[in-house]
């Protein structure tokens, strides 16, 4: 009996290795995969370049310039020639924001392209002069980027959503917040591929692309892209504070100029750009 039993195991052992050598046919051992769970495999991911020079009005070149990518630890600065490049960028669209100590910072919505180079170039213009700082009493400490938030706050002549009121929202994305304010009309494009999300004025109504009223929006005091995608913004956990101004009556005055009429927007961020 015993040895009937393993005769048993080793003709089922035979016969296992004969199909082993079928199934590998011309192909040989050595070129013998693995299989692996289709639910497993990552998408590859396309990186792009982005290269660009930052000047003064007159086209000077301007070292020490920063070039940050929004909502990334992307930070880098120019050089001697004012220039700056930045690789391994993952292909898609970002915010960049641009400053320098002594000039005016600029941003822009660009695309990062597919295995290739966006080229790009960018003028500042000379700073605007701050005031002296204001000791204000609170009933909570406030950096000084966040007194004037506090301050207007006060005064209540926009709206306001401190960062108690944002946590307790506990919202995933940043445009999910602005469809609490009552004068914001947040309306999707579907222009492009992925919809795109604009704060209108509520007093306009419509879409961006039929001539509506769209908001001006601040970040940190850096002015946006008009009209601007909401869904670009950091996310809620990164934001201190928001205020809100319906119409030029209202808007604090170092934000108020030209193409203010339907409003500004005014995002505080925790850490600063």
């Amino acid at each position: 009996m015993q040895r009937l039993s393993s005769l048993i195991r080793a003709g089922v052992m035979a016969a296992a290795i004969a199909g082993l050598a079928q199934s590998l046919g011309a192909q040989g051992a050595t070129t013998v995969t693995p299989r692996v769970r289709t639910d497993s495999v990552r998408p590859n991911i396309v990186y792009g370049t982005v290269d660009g020079i930052v000047t003064d009005t007159n086209l000077v070149p301007l070292r020490g310039a920063f070039v940050s990518i929004l909502s990334s630890k992307i930070r880098v600065g120019t050089g001697p020639n004012g220039r700056f490049r930045i690789t391994k960028v993952p292909a898609g669209e970002y915010l960049l924001i641009v400053t320098r100590v002594g000039y005016t910072p600029t941003s822009a919505v660009v695309e990062v392209p597919a295995s290739d180079t966006l080229r790009l170039s960018y003028t500042l213009g000379p700073g605007v002069v701050t005031l002296a700082a204001v000791g204000v009493t609170a009933e909570r400490p406030a950096s000084s980027r966040l007194r004037g938030f506090y301050e207007r706050q006060k005064v209540g002549l926009g709206e306001f959503m401190n960062t108690e009121e944002i946590e307790k929202r506990n919202s995933v994305f940043a445009t999910e917040l602005f469809r609490k304010f009552g004068s914001i009309n947040v309306s999707p494009s579907h222009t492009k591929a992925n919809a795109e999300y604009f704060p209108l004025s509520k007093r306009e109504g419509g879409n961006p692309s039929m001539g509506a009223c769209p908001m001006m929006v601040y970040l940190d005091q850096i002015p946006l892209p008009t009209p601007f995608n909401l869904d670009l913004l950091p996310s809620p956990k990164e934001i201190a504070g928001i205020e809100v101004y319906a119409g030029s009556a209202t808007i604090p005055p170092q934000f108020n100029g030209f193409n203010r009429g339907c409003g500004v927007i005014l995002v505080w961020t925790k850490d600063g750009y």
